[in-house]
């Protein structure tokens, strides 16, 4: 069966939340927005595309930082209204300069940092 973006639910904005893990180690790197046409461009050139909800455009993950998320896998949920998009990312996920953008946990009541930015 030909996979139809149309057939994934969106959201009032249009708008459907994309998780990317590292393919290699499971690890969650961020989770941003796609709108339909941010699916068909991500499935169409193996470069994750987002939709920027702050700027109203398409960003290509890696365009400007160089830190590029490489398509392995899309896949989306049960109900067809999650993404998870499994890369190859290339330097940190974060703008903030990590790994990922789950950096802080809560431990004992506390927020704690689990890691730095990479120089």
């Amino acid at each position: 069966m030909r996979f139809d973006p149309q057939s994934l639910t969106f959201n009032e904005a249009g708008l459907i939340p994309a998780i990317a893990q590292d393919h290699g180690t499971g690890e969650v790197l961020m989770m941003a927005w796609m709108n339909a046409e941010a699916v068909a461009r991500t499935l169409e050139t193996g470069r994750v595309t987002y939709w920027s909800r702050s700027r109203e455009a398409f960003w290509v993950k890696g365009e400007s930082s160089g830190h590029v998320q490489e398509l392995v896998e899309f896949r989306f949920d049960c109900d067809r209204d999650c993404l998870l998009v499994r890369v190859r990312q290339t330097g940190p996920a974060c703008h903030t300069n990590r790994r990922s953008c789950f950096y802080t946990a809560v431990q004992s009541g506390q927020e704690v940092e689990l890691m730095a930015p990479e120089v």
